[in-house]
């Protein structure tokens, strides 16, 4: 970034710090720009500098590349859950960083000779908090049906809408957001001989500020996204009173919380909440992990926490798990959930 931004002081010394203090040490990107030997330049070329593709062409990109990821995820989560495909009722597919249509859901459904009816579902552009409708509508179909076996896949390519600009928001975006995917089952019982996590209730708001400090458009180059540096600060004012029906509906309290599946928007998110809740660090180890070595794949972000979680072996047998994630709006989701051991 420095090489392609930075012409001035001011600049280089800005994208140092937020580089730096990001609490980002690894993440990933289809673009091959980054790598040792890319056949193609998107954002980068060695000659020409900084490249400005269109919106078309970034999103040919995802296409190409999200196409494989949704399926290859679907055909792993299927071969652990040991289900044949004919078991597989419904399809939810989580994305905010492209568009193609027929969409993700119906290549799952093809690729993995799924039954054609097989009910599909794709939640678009709804950003960093995504996984938990989807993780709410899962929830609803196995309660409504016991034989429900719902599939979820979030793949977002946040690196495609990279933007060439020196406006802080933009800066900051290029220093935390990474590429990646995750996918998961829902059943209303134990499908495989391995750990779960039980889902229990769920909780949503918006908040009264907060709708300007965090939006995501459709430019003719890429999508912008808005991220505010007030966006820690207004997560921790109205974090109390978002969680409040989750806590009264459980008949818990924070203090019961065994383990916090925080989405790590960003460092100062996951710093601001440890502080107003007065967690432990090891409390939020799971988020932290995964903002280290992956940075913020929106959506995909809190699946990788929880995953984490799921696999700790200091998450025992009923611990109580909960999810939580932000999003433009600023929207605040939640859920409880709790570790199962082998079924």
């Amino acid at each position: 970034m420095k090489e392609h931004l930075a012409d001035d002081r001011r600049t280089s010394a800005i994208i140092h710090t937020v580089y730096k203090e990001s609490g980002i040490e690894f993440r990933h990107s289809v673009v091959q720009d980054y790598g040792d030997s890319p056949v193609e330049y998107v954002l980068f070329h060695p000659r020409d500098g900084v490249l400005n593709p269109s919106t078309g062409t970034r999103n040919e990109i995802y296409q190409r590349e999200a196409g494989v990821m949704f399926v290859d995820l679907a055909k792993g989560v299927l071969d652990q859950s040991g289900l044949d495909p004919s078991e597989i009722t419904h399809v939810i597919t989580v994305s905010c960083t492209g568009f193609f249509a027929p969409g993700p859901d119906f290549e799952i459904v093809q690729a993995l000779g799924l039954s054609e009816s097989t009910q599909r579902f794709h939640l678009g552009f709804m950003g960093c908090y995504a996984a938990f409708p989807a993780l709410r509508m899962a929830h609803s179909f196995c309660e409504g049906d016991p034989h429900a076996r719902v599939l979820i896949v979030s793949v977002e390519l946040c690196t495609l809408h990279f933007q060439s600009t020196k406006e802080l928001d933009h800066m900051i975006g290029a220093a935390i957001f990474g590429d990646g995917g995750a996918g998961l089952l829902v059943s209303g019982s134990p499908t495989a001989n391995a750990p779960s996590l039980e889902s229990e209730s769920f909780a949503n708001t918006i908040t009264e500020t907060g709708k300007k400090d965090m939006a995501w458009t459709i430019g003719d180059h890429g999508f912008d996204m808005i991220l505010s540096s007030y966006v820690p600060d207004i997560i921790e004012a109205n974090l109390e009173e978002a969680l409040a029906p989750l806590f009264v509906q459980a008949g818990l309290s924070p203090t019961d919380i065994t383990t916090w599946g925080l989405h790590p928007g960003g460092r100062s998110i996951v710093d601001k909440v440890e502080a107003s809740l007065g967690l432990g660090a090891e409390q939020l180890e799971a988020s932290r992990y995964v903002l280290a070595n992956y940075g913020n794949m929106s959506s995909a972000t809190v699946l990788f926490v929880l995953q984490r979680i799921l696999a700790s072996k200091d998450t025992r047998e009923g611990d109580s798990v909960l999810g939580l994630a932000f999003g433009p709006g600023l929207s605040i989701e939640s859920g409880l959930f709790r570790k199962r051991s082998l079924a």
